[in-house]
């Protein structure tokens, strides 16, 4: 597992550009481009970042589109593009709707994307919640639980050390079907995404993380102390990697308007704030910046590596 905490607070970020809800995306997002995903996979390079993420969508129908937009580039594509222009930063998926496709499919993608990038991949999987999308590509959308539950399974086999590797459940089966590249981990971390119960009892008995959707900070701790409890109950030892969303943050004084619920302020102040999460049973923390061009982006970014950072674990 790439990431261990060993009781430090590390931090990611999930990459603009590559999706574009209305919910989160910023107004310069709609003009910017590779160029500007290469500058911010830099940036994030050298400012200490644990991972860039890009999440994953097939088609978005048209009663949904004018939320979440047409915008999701593959995360796949876009993370072995950025492999090749970053050198330590991790890259995940968050989160790879993986029932969508066959298991297979799905592990000759990520175990390339690993062997490529050196050993950088965390792959994050989540059910899904676009009825069409699953319809679209004959995917079993009411059963999307159970089947990322076995999906997980399968690849699991499907991305360890064999080059033949095997598995057999209700709905996937494979044996004698050889894939190389291998992964160049020798066990690939899965983190499992969601808020549900559904979802933390899946982190629970089968993530090596779990990757909650933007829980409010006063709903973590019991989710935690949930996931913890079904993990102990299961008896799984190995350590699990926690993860939270933190509030859009603007490191110093913005002087425009960020929204009433963006963290600002001088890093000190900022440090103390984030280091709640940790004191929450929290590892990796994934932040949002606002921002108004991908200057002011990767200038927030590189503050926030060299001011912020170094008091996260004060």
């Amino acid at each position: 597992m790439p990431i261990l905490p060993n009781g430090r607070l590390v931090y990611g970020m999930q990459l603009p550009v590559q999706s574009q809800s209305t919910i989160y995306a910023e107004a310069w997002e709609a003009g910017a481009g590779p160029g500007d995903l290469v500058k911010i996979a830099r940036a994030a390079d050298r400012s200490g970042f644990a991972y860039l993420a890009s999440c994953d969508h097939v088609a978005i129908p048209r009663r949904l589109a004018g939320a979440m937009s047409t915008i999701w580039y593959d995360p796949v594509a876009t993370l072995a593009f950025l492999a090749g222009v970053t050198e330590r930063v991790l890259l995940m998926s968050h989160v790879a709707v993986v029932g969508l496709r066959h298991p297979l499919v799905t592990a000759k993608q990520y175990a390339t994307l690993d062997h490529l990038s050196g050993g950088r991949l965390i792959l994050g999987v989540g059910a899904g919640h676009v009825r069409e999308e699953f319809e679209a590509v004959g995917a079993d959308f009411e059963r999307r639980g159970a089947v990322l539950d076995e999906t997980i399974d399968a690849l699991r086999a499907a991305l360890g050390p064999e080059e033949y590797p095997s598995f057999r459940g209700e709905r996937y089966a494979f044996e004698g079907l050889g894939q190389r590249p291998r992964p160049a981990q020798r066990r690939v971390p899965v983190w499992v995404g969601g808020s549900s119960p559904a979802a933390v009892r899946r982190a629970a008995l089968r993530g090596d993380g779990w990757l909650p959707q933007g829980d409010p900070r006063d709903q973590l701790p019991t989710r935690i102390a949930r996931l913890k409890e079904l993990r102990e109950q299961a008896g799984v030892e190995e350590p699990i990697v926690v993860g939270a969303i933190t509030e859009p943050l603007y490191v110093g004084e913005p002087g425009w308007g960020t929204g009433r619920h963006t963290l600002t302020g001088k890093p000190e102040a900022l440090a103390e704030s984030l280091r709640a999460y940790r004191a929450m049973g929290v590892d990796q923390i994934q932040i949002r910046f606002r921002s108004r061009g991908c200057a002011e982006l990767t200038d927030q970014m590189a503050a926030f590596g060299a001011e912020v950072a170094p008091h996260l674990h004060d």
